[in-house]
């Protein structure tokens, strides 16, 4: 039996075929980015989630995204109520500098952000019990079933654009048509993105779906009526 003392280092071994595998063969490309710099077309805002791999999902490579991760895919109010974070300066970063072209709020189905949003995070998880108040007006005033919590995960998605769009960096692109903005829903075990129609007001499987998300730019009224805005 092999014991933790002499168990293989995993991750020093995935690093070491990172160098002499993956690398080799793309080594113009890193070198191309470092003399040129980055220029990444599209920010990916996306759940923390394992199971969520934004490079997969998008067959993107090294420098085609500029990727923001946090608990739940959420962009904080541009009022600074939630005090300084990453995601702000980093949405800031994307648009001002980098200049991309299109801004991406990815969630996705089983989200255990949204699930602990409903039950409660752990008394001793501070900062989490704070940061998920940033999904109260996406909650449902319901119980947690899977159909609510699922509803809950979409709505979410369609928050966060519209928190986006009080960016004025972020709107004054949008306005001028130089920034689209796309929300996405991952359903893991479908392995199918569903992109947000504003002018459907809900979500359409990207393998029938005409575009890849769209808006929205007014708020949001969904498929039953009901108005989730600011």
């Amino acid at each position: 039996m092999t014991d933790n003392l002499t168990a293989p280092d995993e991750l020093l071994l995935r690093l070491r075929r990172f160098h002499s595998d993956y690398f080799p063969l793309h080594q113009q490309r890193f070198q191309d980015l470092v003399t040129d710099g980055q220029h990444p077309k599209t920010l990916f805002i996306g759940c923390s989630d394992s199971r969520l791999v934004p490079y997969l999902l998008t067959g993107a490579g090294p420098g085609e995204l500029f990727i923001v991760r946090n608990v739940g895919a959420f962009v904080p109010p541009y009022d600074g109520s939630h005090g300084l974070h990453g995601t702000m300066a980093a949405i800031e970063f994307a648009v001002l500098s980098l200049k991309v072209e299109r801004i991406i709020v990815c969630g996705h189905s089983h989200c255990g952000a949204i699930r602990v949003a409903y039950e409660g995070a752990p008394e001793e998880a501070v900062a989490l019990k704070a940061w998920l108040k940033l999904a109260d007006e996406a909650l449902l005033p319901v119980q947690p079933s899977p159909e609510a919590i699922s509803r809950t995960e979409q709505r979410a998605v369609v928050l966060q654009l519209e928190r986006l769009m009080a960016y004025p960096m972020v709107r004054r692109e949008v306005e001028a048509g130089t920034l689209t903005l796309h929300g996405w829903y991952y359903i893991i075990e479908d392995g199918e993105i569903h992109v947000f129609d504003a002018q459907k007001g809900d979500f359409v499987a990207a393998s029938v779906s005409d575009h890849s998300g769209t808006g929205p730019y007014q708020p949001y009224v969904e498929y039953d009526g009901q108005i989730l805005s600011l």
